[in-house]
């Protein structure tokens, strides 16, 4: 089985973060989000993957995956180009699947258990597709899937006022070499796009058989910054104490904490995690790091109160002020304005940004 990884969207929900960068490369917790499917992959025993890329920071993603041999992989990458939806984006990868089925993964959707029994449990012989999916509270703001007593697929509903149950579509596909077929039968939708749930309606209407498997464990869509912030707490919930850098009173640490190589955390500086703090960052004395924060690589936090909070990277925070529930872009600067004296900040900071507080 070969995976196939969606990473051509262009991340406009993420604006300012991603005017200059991918959003597949927005860090949760220091690792791009889009390491995560490329992990949840290996782990499932699939050695070879398509990434589809569009327009925009492919040269960033190509750059930062390579040939994939780091996570011991072969990557395609496959251009899509304009953003035509997912099923064009699925049917960008017929000449890179051939014969072989495929799990398709939406490059910014985390999973907390991977898909690994999604993958096991996948039989080609007997479905042409499988569908992951998760209960939800409000089923009504999600495409439902009405399922039989097997667990077999029987319609894909899109927000339906009245919803057969609360199994929603989360974005995890195994498919057969059978979907292309219906992919290049497709017409726009009104939103003019082309819909992999269309294309997998076209497989029951053709008498195909679909597989269900509900995912168990949290599931989060990264698209949005309050999205990201989430996904950030939800990985660092389940971080171990790994400390590679250097700190300076250990007694000032508290929680579980990650410190890469070369970073430093400065007597006087205060801790509680989960935290995660890249490499050769420098967290300096009157700082304090909350619950929930996550610090890119290369930068410096000088007296800042950051809580449950990303920083990209290469950034510098030296306002002594209190900085909540932000997500702050690469190369960033934020600096005091001792005129005012605000009780805390929420910001969304974009790459190369420079602020006065």
């Amino acid at each position: 089985m070969k995976g196939v990884i969606l990473a051509g969207g262009t991340g406009s929900r993420l604006r300012p973060i991603t005017h200059t960068g991918p959003k597949q490369l927005v860090p949760i917790a220091n690792k791009p989000v889009l390491e995560y499917a490329v992990d949840d992959l290996v782990e499932a025993g699939i050695d070879e993957i398509g990434v589809i890329l569009g327009n925009k920071g492919r040269d960033e993603i190509q750059e930062y995956f390579g040939d994939g041999s780091d996570w011991g992989v072969d990557i395609t990458y496959i251009v899509q180009g304009e953003p035509l939806g997912l099923a064009h984006a699925v049917g960008c990868a017929k000449d890179f699947v051939g014969d072989d089925s495929f799990v398709v993964y939406l490059g910014d959707d985390l999973m907390r258990e991977g898909i690994t029994e999604l993958v096991e449990d996948f039989n080609s012989e007997e479905y042409a597709a499988g569908i992951g999916l998760q209960e939800v509270d409000e089923p009504s703001r999600y495409g439902i899937v009405d399922v039989n007593d097997e667990g077999d697929v029987i319609q894909l509903v899109e927000k339906p006022d009245d919803p057969p149950n609360n199994l929603a579509l989360i974005g995890i596909y195994v498919f057969t070499p059978a979907i292309f077929g219906q992919i290049e039968s497709l017409e726009k939708s009104r939103r003019g796009e082309y819909e992999i749930t269309e294309a997998i309606q076209g497989l029951l209407d053709d008498g195909k058989r679909i597989q269900s498997h509900v995912v168990h464990g949290w599931w989060k869509d990264t698209g949005k910054p309050e999205d990201v912030l989430h996904a950030n707490r939800l990985v660092l919930d389940d971080i171990k104490t790994s400390i590679d850098g250097t700190v300076e009173n250990e007694e000032s640490v508290t929680g579980r904490i990650e410190l890469g190589d070369g970073s430093v955390i400065e007597e006087g500086a205060v801790i509680r995690g989960p935290v995660s703090i890249g490499e050769d960052t420098t967290i300096t004395s009157d700082t304090y790091l909350g619950p929930y924060t996550s610090i890119g690589d290369n930068c410096v936090i000088d007296g800042a109160h950051i809580e449950s909070s990303v920083v990209v990277g290469e950034s510098e925070i030296s306002a002594e002020r209190t900085i909540v529930d932000s997500l702050i872009g690469r190369k960033a600067t934020i600096t005091a304005n001792h005129e005012k004296k605000p009780d805390g900040e929420r910001l969304v900071i974009g790459q190369n940004s420079s602020l006065e507080l």
